[in-house]
């Protein structure tokens, strides 16, 4: 005889029923499960309510989705998983533990949002202590970070030590915890399965057979594109079957006790250490896509109407009257407790202070670490004694990144260095088997490292630079110190989503919840004879142009070691550009100048000190100046001075205005295009500022309005030329 319990009065009425589970799920779980989907749908009405009022700014809605995410967010444990959410998961993160007072003062914009300080539109879950990481609009950009959390998370399993915080450099700032069998959540609508990035992530899950659970919420639109427009054959699971590794799931995401049971043995899947897990959960939208969205355009009253009939609420609503776990008052009196904590959420947002002025440029970058401090300068040590009297060993730019490289990695066990062609080889058995030398690189300067560091900390990656970019943001978030590298700066434009809407952004959207301090390395430039279109791009100001990110761009092997181990070791994603010419030029050679050599960003150096024109330039246009300078003072005793910025984002401003108040006359050179390219901030600024102490037009030096061409001849006339620098020079000078 089965035996009874009672269903504890804070469900409603209690009612004598058997003890009976459901997949694993008992009474009173149903009762909570119910509470939390009614909890969620009456703050995406409240929400409506308060935007048709004004009261807020926007509002998009869950509804419909609440019983595939309450039972996912049952089967997983917060602050244990990591969770990359996207705007429809309000139940799963009231599951999780969000409050509704959490998500109502996001909605009103407050001081006090827990989850971005009033800078991201409502429905942006985060939280630090949940281990929700920080989402953004652009949909399919999360599918990525959960691959980099998932391989984070992996690897401090294996290399606990790594874990360690560390003071002096960003490890000081950045909180470790994992867990052996840990499983990283992301989900998105059905629509969003189309985004590349989201088949890129399934490839490395798959390959590397990570803890990663997918969930696909599908009800059927995106926006206005039903999925028989988005995906081929309408149903996204037929498409993705043949991943390996995967476990498989599709299920009525309306019936929380289906989605349960299809959640659970996903999980179970990738917590054994499996693989990742799919699951499938088809649901409904009863709402438009957001309130700026009218679905009647799109959607006849037929289908709606039709498609209410599935309403997870009402199904559940009747499923636990039909089985005797609830009855009708009871379930008046819970939604009616569920109101009233809604309104009361929603009337204590409504007074909260909104968030102030002051506070717009907090948390641009890492308030704890400044990368342009004295902390970052430390000078090269002596050169070894030479091994013949006279001698000394000097370094190309190419050995001394290389050298950074090495020193780092030995000094830091969070640093991974990962990209295209980047290890010495994949087939490690070659290399202990001494088959083959191994590549390291295109460029050869991670040459080495795999066979110093081993596979775990340097390998190869797909040849997808959003994927590389992406993986490169998850890790970070985590706490390892990804060192990426994009091959060539002429493809990193499909990797461009990332580097503008995530990697600089998780700190400030976050309100200093989450950050990425990460180095994207990238080769980047012309002058190489034969480069063309595809191989010779600049465009470093469309980098400059986002806020959060630091932009370095050395001339010389010194400058690149030292500004490396800045980037490195500082608390903020850089952009580390690194110019093929200059890699292994006569010019700009070093000895090896020990493994602490540290230059603050934003600090320029002076590279040829003059009277009467200052040349305000970076990368590899600092060689053809100085020998432009040269000519102009041996055929016209004309004193220019050279100024190498060094770092572009932060520029040190001091050192271009005390040049300028020096020389009067200004010239600022650049390899990219002459329109729109960075020299025009810096001569805006010269014109705006120093207005003053010009006895001459600020002029620029740059490239041709077009492409590199491939013909040598073509080339010389499209880039600026030591002899364009010495023109304008003399020009100047007769001004």
């Amino acid at each position: 005889m089965a035996t009874t319990k009672t269903v504890p009065k804070a469900a409603g009425k209690a009612l004598e029923t058997p003890d009976k589970t459901y997949q694993g799920l008992t009474r009173k779980q149903l009762i909570e499960i119910y509470r939390l989907m009614f909890l969620s749908r009456r703050i995406d009405d409240r929400e409506i309510l308060l935007k048709r009022q004004q009261k807020i700014f926007f509002q998009i809605s869950g509804a419909g989705h609440e019983a595939l995410l309450v039972a996912a967010g049952l089967v997983l444990k917060p602050a244990y998983d990591w969770f990359f959410a996207y705007y429809r998961d309000r139940a799963l993160a009231l599951t999780l533990g969000m409050k509704p007072l959490d998500m109502l003062l996001q909605a009103v914009g407050a001081a006090d949002d827990p989850c971005s300080g009033g800078r991201q539109m409502p429905s942006h879950w985060s939280s630090r202590q949940l281990n929700i990481v920080t989402g953004s609009s652009p949909t399919g950009s999360q599918f990525l970070h959960a691959i980099g959390c998932a391989e984070a998370g992996r690897y401090f399993s294996r290399h606990p030590e790594a874990a360690k915080k560390v003071p002096g450099d960003y490890r000081e700032f950045k909180d470790v915890t994992f867990h052996g069998d840990e499983v990283v959540y992301v989900s998105s609508g059905e629509g969003t399965t189309s985004q590349g990035e989201f088949w890129e992530s399934l490839n490395s899950a798959s390959n590397l057979k990570l803890p990663v659970l997918f969930l696909i919420e599908d009800n059927e639109y995106a926006i206005s594109v039903p999925c028989e427009v988005q995906t081929a054959g309408g149903n996204i699971s037929r498409l993705v079957a043949n991943f390996p590794n995967f476990h498989f799931e599709e299920c009525d995401g309306t019936d929380p006790v289906e989605s349960y049971a299809a959640v659970t043995r996903a999980v179970e899947h990738i917590r054994a250490g499996k693989g990742p897990g799919f699951v499938h959960g088809h649901v409904i939208r009863p709402y438009s896509h957001s309130l700026s969205d009218d679905e009647r355009l799109y959607r006849p009253e037929s289908e709606r109407q039709e498609e209410a009939k599935r309403d997870p609420i009402t199904r559940l609503q009747m499923f636990l009257i039909r089985e005797g776990i609830l009855d009708e008052k009871a379930i008046n009196e819970l939604e009616k407790q569920v109101s009233e904590e809604v309104l009361e959420a929603s009337d204590r947002a409504l007074e909260a202070p909104a968030a102030k002025k002051e506070s717009i440029l907090q948390f641009i970058y890492s308030p704890d670490l400044d990368p342009t401090s004295t902390k970052f300068e430390a000078a090269p040590a002596p050169p070894p004694a030479p091994a013949k009297p006279g001698a000394v060993a000097e370094k190309t730019m190419a050995d001394l990144i290389n050298a950074c490289l090495k020193d780092e990695m030995r000094r830091d066990p969070r640093i991974v260095v990962f990209g295209e062609d980047v290890a010495d080889c994949s087939r490690e058995q070659y290399l202990k088997q001494k088959l083959v030398k191994g590549k390291g690189g295109v460029f050869k300067l991670t040459s080495g490292l795999q066979m110093e560091f081993g596979p775990d900390r340097v390998f190869n990656s797909p040849l997808a630079e959003a994927s590389i970019v992406g993986r490169t943001i998850g890790m970070a978030t985590r706490g390892l110190k990804p060192v990426a590298e994009i091959q060539f700066f002429d493809y990193i434009w499909p990797a461009m989503h990332q580097l503008r809407n995530e990697l600089p952004l998780i700190r400030w959207r976050s309100f200093n919840g989450f950050s990425c301090p990460a180095v994207i390395r990238v080769a980047i430039g012309g002058y190489l004879t034969g480069g063309a279109i595809y191989h010779s791009q600049c465009g470093e100001s469309i980098f400059t142009h986002i806020p959060g990110l630091r932009v370095v761009f050395p001339s010389n092997a010194l400058d690149a070691n030292g500004l490396l181990h800045t980037a490195i070791r500082c608390d903020d994603p850089v952009l580390f550009l690194e110019h093929k010419r200059l890699y292994r030029e006569t010019y700009g050679r070093a000895p090896y100048p020990g493994p602490d050599h540290m230059i603050p960003f934003g600090k320029a150096r002076v590279a040829r000190e003059g009277s009467d024109v200052s040349v305000i330039t970076y990368g590899a246009v600092v060689p053809r100046a100085l020998q432009a300078a040269q000519r102009a003072e041996r055929e016209h005793q004309l004193s220019v001075e050279i100024i190498d910025l060094r770092t572009l984002s932060p520029y040190d401003w001091e050192a271009i205005a005390n040049s300028v108040r020096k020389t009067n006359r200004v010239i600022v050179a650049y390899e990219d295009v002459l329109s729109w390219g960075y020299g025009a901030e810096i001569a805006a600024r010269i014109a705006d500022e120093l207005f003053d102490h010009l006895d001459a037009p600020v002029r620029r030096v740059a490239a041709m309005d077009t492409f590199c061409a491939y013909q040598p001849a073509l080339e010389d006339e499209i880039l600026p030329q030591a002899n364009d620098l010495y023109q304008a020079m003399l020009k100047l000078a007769g001004f």
